[in-house]
């Protein structure tokens, strides 16, 4: 009777005798029903993930886009800056053949330059790897400075978009 009470509660509890064996000295449940993940399962899973990467790899590649134009604009000003600087100290800015390299090298014949007026020691290439367009005189200002963006042509919208010294 205590055998066939004991063996109730065990099947209540989800036990049975044969789901329990020994190994060194313990219990430890049988767990070949449950291998691993069906093929089904892990198909399922990386069609979420491709969903999920589909929804969110649009908006990262904007953020890229608009945070080279954004970083073209802030390394127009500081190169701006810079050419304020040289003006200060030569009394005029940089001719179209020293362009915005007299900022990090003396250029010939100036006795009054002050520089190097870059914290580097060479110019910056716009975002998109390519140096920037530098001219003087310029068209919207004393001088211009221009990046033409992805497509590395006039004009254009969105990442293409031209970004100067104007904006």
């Amino acid at each position: 009777m205590f055998s066939m009470l004991h063996l109730s509660r065990r099947r209540r509890h989800g036990e049975s005798k044969d789901r329990h064996r020994k190994h060194d000295g313990r219990n430890t449940r049988d767990r070949s029903h449950e291998a691993g993940f069906t093929l089904i399962e892990l198909l399922v899973v990386m069609v979420i993930l491709v969903l999920l990467a589909s929804l969110v790899a649009p908006r990262v590649i904007g953020y890229l886009g608009s945070s080279r134009t954004k970083t073209a604009k802030v390394q127009i000003a500081s190169l701006s800056t810079s050419l304020e600087l040289f003006k200060l100290d030569t009394g005029r800015y940089p001719d179209a053949r020293e362009g915005l390299s007299a900022l990090v090298q003396r250029p010939s014949g100036v006795n009054a330059w002050n520089g190097p007026y870059l914290k580097i020691d060479r110019v910056p290439l716009d975002p998109w790897g390519q140096p920037y367009i530098y001219r003087f005189p310029g068209q919207h200002g004393a001088f211009d400075i221009i990046s033409l963006g992805a497509d590395k042509r006039e004009g254009g919208a969105g990442e293409d978009q031209d970004v100067s010294t104007g904006d």
